[in-house]
């Protein structure tokens, strides 16, 4: 549930839609759990933005005995901290207090900038302005929270605009040194949508986003593509260094229809290169200490001395 109304979204529910619900925390405690047990290290808290704004949300919530999402979601990252998994929050735009508030129980943080040109896609969506998403990034590198951006590819911007969009954030991470990873993600048409009938991005657009994200970026910033949307191996090849999460207990609720691959069958695929796990902190800010000391010990007993996520002793045997 979100106030937003993108073009392309097929995620969207409105209260009374059959499918419109929000999760217990009965149900998603089990995932957390199972989450533990399957080798995960990160709970990617996804949603829309300000749904409060929504005629009927709030009773939803009050039936679960909260007042507000963020109230909620304080609680669900508590829990998560306590049973072993690092909490990540992606829920839109947010002001510095609700940064503010966040952090402490969150490894990271991150919001899709999506692009710095005014689209069609994004009319009758307030929380897609770009000036105001560009604010919370920039609230996020003040307080110092490990971040993730990026573009959608193809929902009509052009390529100027892409640069445009990758030198902003570029600055901004300049500036504040928060941006740990910028995601290329490329635009899929779900049926049902005003956009379902939108041409996809070609191979070559991503192929050439990617390689002109890699020159404009510094660095120290990670790009990142979904293997589960498109074949990463030529991108590789371009400048990404990063493959996102890959989930063995759930699917990917953003893009149903896209199944997670085989993590053997990735690597397989890579061949010389070489998959290494993170923590959804990357290890650049394990050393800088960039975490409360709430999740501080987890991420020490998670981490080994490079930063990277630390092998168990059934990997090992394994490997």
């Amino acid at each position: 549930m979100c106030r937003n109304y993108c073009a392309y979204c097929g995620f969207k529910r409105e209260p009374g839609q059959p499918d419109a619900k929000l999760m217990r925390p009965e149900e998603i405690i089990p995932i957390l759990e199972n989450g533990v047990k399957t080798g995960c290290t990160e709970v990617l808290f996804t949603f829309g933005e300000y749904a409060e704004e929504v005629p009927g949300y709030k009773k939803l919530l009050k039936e679960l005995g909260y007042s507000s999402t963020l109230e909620y979601l304080l609680f669900l990252c508590e829990t998560a901290i306590e049973i072993g998994i690092l909490p990540h929050t992606n829920a839109g735009i947010m002001n510095r207090s609700e940064l503010e508030t966040l952090k402490p129980l969150n490894a990271s943080m991150g919001l899709m900038l999506e692009s710095t040109a005014t689209l069609v896609a994004h009319e009758n969506c307030c929380g897609k302005a770009p000036e105001r998403r560009l604010h919370t990034i920039r609230e996020a590198g003040k307080l110092q929270i490990p971040y993730t951006t990026g573009l959608l590819v193809g929902i009509g911007e052009k390529r100027e605009d892409r640069i445009k969009s990758l030198e902003i954030i570029a600055d901004l991470h300049r500036e504040y040194g928060h941006i740990q990873e910028v995601i290329i993600q490329n635009f899929v048409p779900k049926p049902g949508t005003p956009m379902e009938n939108f041409p996809e991005p070609t191979v070559e657009e991503i192929i050439d986003t990617v390689f002109l994200t890699r020159q404009i970026l510094p660095s120290d910033m990670a790009v990142q593509v979904a293997p589960n949307l498109i074949d990463p191996s030529s991108l590789i090849k371009k400048g990404a260094t990063d493959l996102g999460g890959i989930s063995p207990l759930t699917i990917d609720w953003i893009n149903p229809e896209a199944k997670w691959p085989v993590l053997k069958d990735l690597q397989d695929k890579l061949g010389d290169i070489l998959l290494r796990e993170r923590l959804p902190i990357y290890p650049q800010y394990i050393k800088k200490r960039w975490y409360s000391k709430r999740i501080g010990k987890l991420i020490g007993q998670l981490s080994d001395t490079q930063g990277y996520r630390k092998q168990s002793l059934k990997s090992l045997r394994r490997n």
